[in-house]
């Protein structure tokens, strides 16, 4: 016989189970480890015998075991060391989006409101009188039918043009986003890791384009000494090298990309924490770190007026509070006519996703 089973009410098990609070952890530390599972579940040992994460009926080899049965984790059979599946990067991504798109629905930004609904392909709350040239589809029949009993009474039932509401639908622009990671030195450089954050907004922002806006593109390019593209399931492991900053590298290779895109809307969006201090010059290196280097900014600034040309906005997030880098960076972001927030690592996430909503729907009449 089926019947509910009671327990004592513990207001932070949130109704999760031991397996599910420890892959939350794990998920966590695989975006610190670059997704090194061993290195992962080694910090997951020390923490269990310093907190007690489990007990005696559910301990570490079991949440392993779980893992790899559940498909989380793939053991080698020649030195038995561990590798994360798909199904974990793509848990990861979910992670990184629950944990940085939950905080933006605690408050009003970010939450994709119109104040204008036109003709689109997704409904809102709104509903107006029907007007001619309105399609059939448009039609919401509850209202439509409670006017026309209000007004005609049910016994006498009829519906007439003006007992006809229409819900109002907003149109969803498809964007072509290119995201930039600064991976140079500078990005761990004094014991702070900025490096996690930013992996983490780009595993987000890949997951929520992914699911909610699957006709948009999301190309992510990173930026040393020279410029490269990852694929979306590269993330988790992405790390910083003894690199210089190579932004003009970064901007090259993003206008590249989107001059390919056919979507009608593009736009760049560039994390980094340092100055420009790479150039590469026929095939050679030129660095500079003492400053800022007149050559590379000079640079920089004629990339910035050419994607203004092309109506590509760059929105540049700086995790910097040197007054002459937010000086360079205000020139920079002044140039392209586009935007510069100076995050700090807590607040990254919220920044940019505020800003991707904000610009993800159109009204059209």
């Amino acid at each position: 016989m089926k019947g509910y089973r009671f327990t004592n009410f513990n207001p932070n098990s949130n109704g999760k189970s031991t397996f599910e609070k420890l892959l939350d952890i794990f998920l966590q530390l695989l975006s610190y480890t670059s997704g090194e599972a061993n290195e992962a579940l080694n910090w997951m040992t020390q923490l269990d015998k310093k907190y007690q994460l489990t007990d005696a009926e559910y301990g570490m080899g079991d949440f392993i075991e779980d893992l790899k049965q559940k498909g989380y984790l793939d053991e080698s059979a020649g030195d038995g060391a561990f590798k994360i599946t798909p199904k974990t990067e793509q848990g990861i991504r979910k992670k990184s989006l629950e944990e940085i798109f939950g905080k933006l629905k605690k408050s009003k930004q970010g939450n994709h409101q119109s104040f204008k609904p036109g003709l689109g392909d997704e409904s809102n709350s709104e509903t107006r009188p029907f007007r001619f040239g309105d399609m059939i589809e448009q039609i919401d029949f509850t209202s439509s039918i409670r006017n026309a009993q209000i007004q005609h009474g049910i016994d006498s039932f009829r519906m007439s043009e003006d007992d006809l509401e229409i819900r109002e639908t907003d149109f969803k622009t498809q964007t072509s986003t290119v995201l930039m990671i600064d991976i140079s030195h500078s990005m761990i450089l004094y014991g702070e890791d900025r490096i996690t954050p930013a992996k983490k907004v780009a595993m987000a922002l890949s997951e929520l384009i992914k699911t909610k806006y699957p006709k948009d593109t999301l190309d992510i390019v990173v930026f040393g000494d020279d410029a490269s593209m990852i694929e979306v399931k590269d993330i988790p492991y992405l790390q910083v090298g003894p690199f210089h900053t190579n932004t003009v590298a970064g901007l090259e290779m993003a206008m590249d990309i989107l001059r390919r895109r056919k979507n009608p809307n593009k736009q760049i969006f560039m994390i980094t924490d340092g100055k420009p201090t790479c150039l590469k010059i026929a095939g050679k290196y030129y660095k500079n770190s003492f400053g800022l280097d007149r050559k590379i900014t000079a640079r920089c600034l004629n990339l910035a007026a050419q994607c203004k040309k092309l109506k590509i906005p760059i929105t540049t997030f700086m995790i910097a509070s040197d007054p002459y880098l937010q000086k360079f960076v205000n020139e920079f972001t002044e140039t392209n006519n586009g935007k510069a927030f100076f995050a700090s690592l807590d607040k990254l996430g919220a920044f940019i996703f505020t800003d991707f909503e904000s610009g993800k729907r159109k009204s059209l009449y």
